[in-house]
């Protein structure tokens, strides 16, 4: 049997060196702010469940963003694989929630949970497809809706974006 292997190229900011995961987060950060980025997923996520709308965005906007997070995504994923021991976990007394957001204690202690925890639940592809279908729904208007949940996805996604952000604020914190 045949072995299927997840591409990790990351195609929006392919280049011929390879990149750590962490590189790649720094990569996405310096071209998407982590507040637009979340308001831009959220815009999108809201539009593709309304039946009678679509997004009023620029089309090429959208696609830059998909492709953006679809290389995210792949970060995270290398993040998850290669780059457990590089992080270090914080022990920080009583964070207040607007700093949390999403995350919970112990994964704002270690951020490398919330990825552990999202690409345990689905793969790169599921999130592909996640991707792909929200744009499509946002895109358009349509008589039915996506045929998945739609929600999990979505928190993992934002979860994950915290994370990252909260990883890369450690690091250069560290430097």
């Amino acid at each position: 049997m045949k072995k299927s292997r997840t591409h990790l190229d990351t195609r929006f900011w392919a280049v011929d060196k390879k990149r750590s995961g962490l590189q790649l987060m720094e990569t996405f950060f310096q071209f998407n702010d982590l507040a637009a980025s979340k308001e831009m997923l959220n815009s999108i996520m809201s539009y593709a469940v309304k039946r009678n709308n679509w997004i009023n965005e620029d089309p090429s906007e959208i696609y830059q963003f998909h492709q953006a997070v679809r290389s995210f995504v792949r970060a995270g994923y290398l993040i998850h694989l290669k780059e457990k021991k590089q992080v270090a976990n914080v022990h920080l007394e009583n964070p207040s929630s607007w700093v949390l957001g999403l995350l919970s204690e112990k994964e704002y202690q270690n951020p490398l949970l919330v990825f552990k925890k999202a690409f345990k639940e689905y793969s790169v592809r599921e999130f592909d497809y996640f991707m792909s279908g929200i744009v499509y729904f946002s895109m358009g208007m349509y008589d039915h809706l996506p045929e998945r949940n739609i929600v999990n996805p979505y928190i993992h996604l934002t979860k994950m974006l915290d994370a990252a952000y909260l990883i890369l604020e450690r690091r250069r914190k560290k430097e």
